[in-house]
């Protein structure tokens, strides 16, 4: 396929006109003010267009695509215990399939290339993931609140059947990856055998909850003595690559733990907000020269994937925190969203448009009047794009997505059988 004419956001962020960028199999192959010299496949009018990395979505949980508005204006901890919670424990792996493929149509949609996901009824979710055409990081969460022995935890023997059966399939567009829930939701015991079977394996990412509460950070403290981040690395946690969601609460020394473990920080700016929760203090990770990526949590506390709003609420609700209008720069926001995702999901080569990279690519409509006029194009992509702006999300150099048309997935039917699932649910509660 060959883009022609076509604004690009370059690998620098920098924006650069009337380009032709040539996609090879799954490659950039070319990136040129000129036509290239040899090119095949459909071209590309790409007039008043912006071509630009997809998105990495760094924290997710997909399948709570069914319980979207569910449980909304109220506590946290009401919100678990008297609506996800027991909707969850109904949850069965053709449901999870269906409300994974809700999310990855909407994914798509938004300009979601890959996500990284912890859940559970993994073996659904990547299948829903492998049939769309998309990429995923999917972990099976390990809890253990009761501390049962590590042996007698059937989640425990799910994830390494998982692990061995789905690793690096379908041409490497599904990872696996370990997934201690949270430190209040387990054990030590449980997160050292969970730490300990990370650490034997060559090629693994750690994916826990880390400090999104005050109540969480405070009470690990009486717990231990010690921060949730201070715990999970005694634990072991942080010994493999690891990402740590929310990171509200955390302290310095926290963010020293990370800097030196090299863990990336996943902010889940909308989700923290809508729960009250609080706002993470994205420039003191920045600062600390911490690999910062985005996530979205669930649609459940978040209500949609909407990356391009995560973006400007995760910049302006910094500049809120900071009392500082300078605080978390639109290349900030664009960085974390795009290669900190990438590299926060060990996918090497994919998250900048530079040649040789993964064709892990959206289209960007720029001619729309809420585009326009235009005094810094990286400025408005944070702060005056919408969602709705994405035209185009490619993965490994097929298009999944297209002005309103999915070519992988029956879109009609999916929401049709996730609005069958979540009824069968609420029938049973």
């Amino acid at each position: 396929m060959l883009f022609k004419n076509i604004t690009v956001l370059n690998e620098f962020l920098e924006i650069e006109q009337n380009r032709y960028v040539l996609i090879t199999d799954d490659r950039i192959s070319y990136i040129g003010k000129e036509p290239p010299a040899q090119s095949c496949g459909r071209e590309y009018d790409g007039s008043g267009k912006l071509l630009m990395s997809g998105f990495f979505n760094a924290h997710g949980h997909s399948p709570m695509s069914l319980m979207r508005g569910y449980g909304e204006n109220m506590s946290l901890q009401d919100w678990l215990n008297k609506k996800i919670f027991p909707f969850e424990d109904q949850l069965s792996g053709e449901a999870v399939y269906w409300a994974t493929m809700l999310s990855m149509a909407e994914s798509l949609r938004y300009g979601i290339v890959s996500t990284s996901d912890m859940y559970y009824f993994c073996e659904d979710m990547a299948r829903a993931v492998i049939e769309c055409g998309a990429k995923g990081n999917i972990s099976r969460s390990i809890v253990n609140p009761m501390g049962a022995p590590v042996s007698e935890l059937d989640s425990f023997r799910e994830m390494e059947s998982f692990y061995e059966r789905f690793h690096n399939k379908a041409d490497g567009r599904i990872k696996v990856d370990m997934s201690l829930h949270a430190e209040y939701t387990s054990n030590p015991e449980t997160a050292k055998a969970l730490a300990a079977y990370a650490k034997s394996l060559d090629d693994t990412i750690m994916h826990v909850h880390v400090s999104e509460t005050r109540l969480e950070h405070e009470e690990c403290r009486k717990r231990h003595g010690l921060t949730p981040a201070a715990y999970l690395e005694k634990m072991g946690i942080f010994d493999v690559p690891a990402i740590a969601a929310h990171c509200v609460y955390a302290d310095d020394a926290d963010l020293d733990i990370f800097k030196a473990k090299g863990v990336t920080v996943a902010a889940n700016p909308v989700s923290n907000m809508k729960l009250a929760s609080g706002i993470c203090d994205v420039q003191r990770i920045l600062d600390k020269g911490i690999n910062l990526a985005v996530g979205t949590d669930s649609v459940a506390s978040n209500n949609s994937l909407n990356f391009i709003e995560e973006m400007k609420v995760m910049a302006i609700g910094c500049k809120v925190r900071a009392q500082d209008p300078t605080a978390v720069t639109p290349q900030d926001a664009i960085r974390a969203a795009t290669v900190g995702g990438a590299k926060a999901q060990g996918r090497s080569g994919s998250g900048v448009l530079k040649v040789g990279n993964k064709a892990d690519l959206i289209v960007l409509d720029i001619s729309a009047a809420h585009m326009n006029p235009v005094h810094d194009l990286v400025n408005n992509i944070v702060y005056s794009a919408s969602g709705s702006d994405v035209i185009m999300t490619m993965v490994d150099g097929k298009v999944l997505y297209e002005n309103g048309n999915y070519s992988t997935i029956d879109i009609e039917k999916t929401i049709d059988q996730a609005g069958k699932a979540t009824q069968k649910i609420l029938e049973r509660l």
